[in-house]
C-alpha cells in the first residue's frame, strides 16, 4: 500500500512538471522576439559593471559610509529577527499542539495558530515594508516590523514542525513521572529541538540580512539604499564596494552559525 502511494505521488509530480514545462514553452510564443527586446546600451552597461567589479571604490569616505550602512543593515536584521523569534515561539508552540492532549482541542488550536502564521508569511517582507513606510514613515520601526512579521510566520511554522517531530519516548517518560504540559515542553520538547531550532534561526538571520538590504530600496537607510543611490548616479565602482560589504556580512554570519551549530551538537 505504501509503495503504491509513493508511486502515485511521483506520478503526480511528473504530471505537474510536464504542465509547468508546457506553460513555459507556450509563454515563449507570447514574447515579441525582435531587437527591441534587448536594450541597445545594455551590453555597454554590463561591461562597465563588470569592469567596476575589479576596481571598487576604496576611498576613505566610501569605506566609512559602507561600514555605517552595514551596521544599519545588521541592526535592522538583528532587531527584526529578535521580534520574529518572539512571534515564532508565541505562535509556533500552540501551532505544534504539544501543550494540549485532547485530540479535538489540539486540532482546533493547531488550525487557528497555523492559519495566522500562514497569513504572516504569505505577504513578502518588501510588501510589509511598503505598508509600514506608508503608515509610519521612513522609520527604523518600518524595517524592523516588516522583517519581524513574515519571518515570525516562517519561523513559527518550522518550529511547530520541529516540536512535532521530537521523539515521543522521553515525552512519555516525563508524562509517566507526572510532569505538567509546561514542564514537558520546557524539559522535553525544547531541549531536544534546541539544536535544530537554533540552526534554522541562524540561517534565517542570514536571510534577514539580505532582506534588510533589499528593503533599503524603499528609502530606509542601509546598504541597499546606498547601492540604489550609486546605481542612480552610475557609480558602479561604489556599487561593488557596498556589495562586497553585504557579501562579507553574510559570510561572517554563516561562519558564526556553523561554529554555534558545532557547539550545540557536541
Amino acid at each position: 500500500m505504501e509503495k503504491n502511494w509513493v508511486s502515485f505521488d511521483l506520478h503526480k509530480r511528473k504530471i505537474l512538471s510536464l504542465i509547468l514545462f508546457l506553460l513555459f514553452f507556450w509563454s515563449l510564443f507570447s514574447v515579441k522576439w525582435n531587437f527591441d527586446l534587448i536594450h541597445s546600451g545594455g551590453l555597454k552597461t554590463a561591461g562597465q559593471m563588470i569592469e567596476a567589479l575589479f576596481h571598487p571604490d576604496l576611498s576613505s569616505d566610501i569605506l566609512l559610509l559602507a561600514v555605517e550602512s552595514s551596521w544599519t543593515t545588521l541592526s535592522y536584521a538583528a532587531a527584526g529577527m529578535s521580534l520574529a523569534l518572539i512571534i515564532a515561539f508565541v505562535y509556533g508552540i500552540p501551532a505544534s499542539g504539544v501543550l494540549i492532549k485532547r485530540t479535538k482541542t489540539k486540532k482546533v488550536m493547531k488550525a487557528f495558530f497555523r492559519g495566522q502564521l500562514g497569513f504572516m508569511r504569505a505577504i513578502h517582507e518588501l510588501v510589509w515594508a511598503w505598508l509600514f513606510v506608508a503608515s509610519i514613515g521612513l522609520s527604523p520601526f518600518a524595517a524592523i516590523f516588516a522583517l519581524a512579521i513574515p519571518y515570525g510566520g516562517i519561523l513559527g511554522r518550522i518550529f511547530a514542525e520541529m516540536l512535532e517531530d521530537v521523539p515521543q519516548e522521553p515525552i512519555t517518560a516525563l508524562e509517566a513521572a507526572g510532569a505538567s504540559r509546561l514542564q514537558i515542553l520546557w524539559y522535553g520538547y525544547l531541549p531536544m529541538a534546541r539544536a535544530s531550532i537554533t540552526s534554522y534561526a541562524m540561517y534565517r538571520f542570514e536571510c534577514a540580512v539580505r532582506s534588510s538590504a533589499i528593503m533599503s530600496f524603499v528609502g530606509i537607510g542601509g546598504l541597499g539604499y546606498q547601492i540604489q543611490l550609486s546605481l542612480d548616479d552610475l557609480h558602479y565602482n561604489e556599487v561593488w564596494t557596498f556589495m562586497f560589504f553585504l557579501i562579507s556580512l553574510v559570510i561572517i554570519i554563516d561562519v558564526w552559525s556553523n561554529q554555534l551549530r558545532k557547539r550545540l551538537v557536541q
